[in-house]
C-alpha cells in the first residue's frame, strides 16, 4: 500500500509566487510538523511556490528529509487577467472541466499535470509520500479520484489542510485528517 498526504499551505500573505506565510501561517508550519512527527514520511514533494515550501520546512527540517520541488504542483492559473467574477467563474470551471479563460488552465490541463505527479509516487519506490500544494489544485487531485470532491471542497478547505489517500491495489481510500 501507498500512503500520500496531501497539504494545503498555511496561511499566506496573498497568491503570489514569492508569497511569505503569515504569523499565523509560521506557527500552522509547525502545527504541522507536531502532527505528522510520529507518522513515517519517506519522501516530501512540494510546488515551488515559497507558501507551499515553507509550510512543510519544518517537518523537513525535523524528519531530515529534503524538499524535492516539482513546477507541477504549482496552483493552477484560473486566468491571467484580473476578473472581478473569479470565484463564479472557478465554481464554473468545475462543473465544465474544460472551460479555460483568457491565458489560464483548464481543471482538465491542471488535473492533469497533478496526477502524473501522484502517478508517480504510487509507481514509485516509496511507501509514505507528503506533497505541498495548494487549495485548488488539491481538490482537483480529489475529485480526479472520486467526484464528490468539488468546488465545495475547495470552498471548505482551510490553510492547512491535509487529505490522507491511501493506494491498495485495486483501489483508493480519501480521508481528511486535519483537525
Amino acid at each position: 500500500m501507498k500512503t500520500i498526504y496531501l497539504i494545503r499551505h498555511c496561511q499566506a500573505f496573498g497568491q503570489e509566487r514569492d508569497a511569505n506565510l503569515t504569523e499565523i501561517g509560521i506557527k500552522q508550519s509547525v502545527e504541522l510538523a507536531e502532527f505528522f512527527s510520529t507518522k513515517n514520511i519517506d519522501q516530501i514533494i512540494a510546488s515551488p511556490f515559497k507558501r507551499a515550501v515553507d509550510t512543510v520546512v519544518p517537518l523537513a527540517n525535523m524528519k531530515k528529509l529534503r524538499i524535492v520541488k516539482d513546477t507541477r504542483l504549482t496552483e493552477r492559473v484560473l486566468s491571467t487577467t484580473d476578473q472581478p467574477e473569479w470565484f463564479d467563474m472557478l465554481r464554473r470551471t468545475f462543473e465544465d472541466v474544460d472551460l479555460c479563460f483568457d491565458g489560464g488552465e483548464s481543471s482538465r490541463t491542471a488535473a492533469k499535470r497533478a496526477i502524473d505527479v501522484i502517478t508517480e509516487i504510487v509507481e514509485g519506490p516509496y511507501d509514505t509520500t507528503l506533497v505541498a500544494t495548494h487549495g485548488n489544485l488539491l481538490s482537483l487531485i480529489l475529485n480526479y479520484f472520486n467526484n464528490k470532491y468539488s468546488f465545495e471542497t475547495w470552498r471548505d478547505l482551510t490553510n492547512p489542510d491535509v487529505y490522507q489517500l491511501d493506494f491498495d491495489t485495486n483501489s483508493i481510500n480519501i480521508k481528511r485528517i486535519w483537525k
